[in-house]
């Protein structure tokens, strides 16, 4: 019985492996069922069988992009970069600069998503329920440096990010480098 469901575990893997490849690069509408199912190698009945519905399948995406990208990678990086939380919040525009000079930058799938959907789509409110958590980890290193208002602060700061984002999107490779400079400023109003 481990074994199927060791197989099992591996088919849902390989099924949200494929989906994280396609959605983060070209969005939900972009990419059909039959694609993931063809990219999968997967039957359409066992992809059912693990993902109700695309949405379903999206919103594991999310889940697994939160996990992967925000909390694995990002939060990780600039934890690890700064020895304080003042230089943890900074080094956050280092991580975005070394993403946004990567080949395959892809920008942000929350952000994607969410416009690409709508706010009132099921798929948009998830992508707005992650955004909150991005600007809960920074509320909380505000917090850690003890930043004046650290709730102001961190939707100050997540535009700063998202902004970033955008702006590196469009092809401004240094738009973590301004967007850090524009952080420390940012810092320097909210200390106590």
């Amino acid at each position: 019985m481990a074994v199927s469901g060791m197989a099992a575990s591996g088919v849902r893997e390989r099924i949200l492996a494929v989906a994280y490849e396609l959605l983060s690069r070209r969005g939900v509408r972009g990419v059909g069922v039959n694609e993931l199912i063809s990219r999968s190698g997967v039957a359409k009945a066992t992809f059912y069988r693990y993902f109700a519905s695309k949405d379903e399948l999206v919103l594991a995406f999310l889940e697994r992009r939160d996990q992967q990208w925000t909390v694995d990678k990002i939060l990780f990086e600039a934890r690890r970069r700064g020895d304080a939380p003042e230089e943890q919040l900074l080094a956050i525009f280092d991580v975005f600069a070394d993403w946004f000079a990567r080949e395959d930058f892809e920008a942000c799938s929350f952000i994607n998503i969410l416009l690409e959907m709508g706010a009132d789509h099921p798929l948009g409110r998830a992508s707005i329920d992650y955004l909150a958590k991005i600007r809960a980890h920074v509320q909380q290193l505000a917090q850690e440096a003890g930043l004046r208002d650290p709730v102001d602060f961190a939707r100050s700061w997540h535009i700063l990010m998202k902004g970033s984002i955008v702006s590196a999107a469009e092809g401004d490779l240094a738009a973590a480098g301004r967007a850090r400079q524009m952080a420390g400023w940012l810092i320097d109003h909210h200390r106590g």
